[in-house]
């Protein structure tokens, strides 16, 4: 990878774009260079409103762009197969958003053409990179406060209702699960690992999309996992790690920058993680050091993370009757 700024290029300009372009500043040595669109007209507007210098009205013409180094896919998440597949038939470096795509099948397919093709591809959950979340591992694998017991953790927010819209359509992979019930299952599967047993139960709405996720991991050592998701409520969002010697809680909206409370017998302290945006550039910059090393894949959202993440997901849609 070449010494001067990393050119990253915008495929699918929406909401979550949009933060990411605005981490992206505070990334050192990155650049948003280019943006892409079906509709060119959106793609102008974008750099216009968050930065870039060129807009492109196909996608396929930005990846023809020699000086495109990385490509960050933020469409729906039934399209990312087909655009990683898009972005590795040309040569690019991808970061992709989750989940990385609709089931393991889709999945394994876009890591082997990686591999083929040698180029970069890593999916977006951002989470690991967080440093409160570093911050709370740490203090689970340290053994200082015991063994984990159990964990709680909820994503909730009520969604306006739109039979049309991303969050409630099923040929767009709607519901909570896959938008963000991914989020408890993540952090149940980086801190505890695979689960012995996995039971789900859903609400299922009128589109017949998970509208309410029920989840429970069980571990063989006793340690449970409950995670619940929903677009039709707003919840506390927060996540709780239950040890032997302390509770160990992540404030509201756990799932971006968020303080820390550590409560024993003795003593409750909180720890605050200031940061200087959303929280997207720790993976950005992550992505990029990995391309400067020549990398291919992630050496903390690997291959086997992503496998093993879809293959729960679907092991809960099938539980819960959620086929798309």
């Amino acid at each position: 990878m070449k010494a001067e700024k990393i050119k990253w290029a915008i495929l699918g300009p929406g909401k979550i774009a949009a933060k990411f372009a605005t981490s992206l500043r505070h990334v050192e040595d990155a650049e948003i260079y280019a943006v892409a669109s079906r509709s060119l007209e959106r793609a102008e507007d974008f750099i216009n409103k968050n930065g870039g210098k060129k807009a492109f009205g196909s996608y396929e013409e930005m990846l023809q762009d020699e000086a495109v180094d990385v490509v960050y896919i933020a469409t729906p998440h039934v399209f990312h197969y087909e655009h990683t597949l898009l972005c590795l038939q040309n040569g690019k470096a991808i970061l992709c958003e989750k989940p990385f795509a609709i089931n393991r099948q889709q999945v394994e397919e876009m890591i082997s053409t990686a591999r083929e093709k040698q180029v970069f591809l890593m999916e977006a959950m951002w989470t690991p990179f967080l440093p409160h979340i570093q911050f709370v591992i740490d203090q689970i694998n340290s053994g200082a406060y015991g063994k984990i017991k159990k964990l709680t953790a909820d994503f909730g927010f009520n969604a306006p209702y739109n039979e049309s819209g991303r969050l409630f359509l099923k040929s767009l992979g709607g519901g909570s699960l896959l938008d963000i019930g991914i989020y408890p299952v993540f952090l149940a599967l980086h801190s505890l690992g695979l689960p012995e047993k996995i039971q789900a139960k859903a609400q299922l709405g009128k589109t017949e999309v998970d509208e309410i996720c029920d989840v429970v991991f069980s571990y063989s050592n006793g340690v449970t996992a409950e995670l619940h998701s929903t677009i039709i409520k707003k919840t506390p969002t927060v996540a709780e790690f239950e040890l032997e010697k302390a509770n160990i809680r992540i404030s509201s909206r756990w799932h971006e920058p968020a303080t820390v409370t550590i409560a024993t017998p003795g003593e409750t302290t909180t720890k605050t993680f200031d940061v200087a945006s959303f929280g997207y550039e720790y993976e950005a910059r992550h992505v990029q050091e990995m391309l400067r090393k020549g990398r291919t894949e992630s050496d903390v959202m690997s291959f086997e993370k992503s496998l093993q993440l879809i293959s729960v997901l679907d092991e809960i849609r099938k539980e819960i009757r959620l086929e798309y």
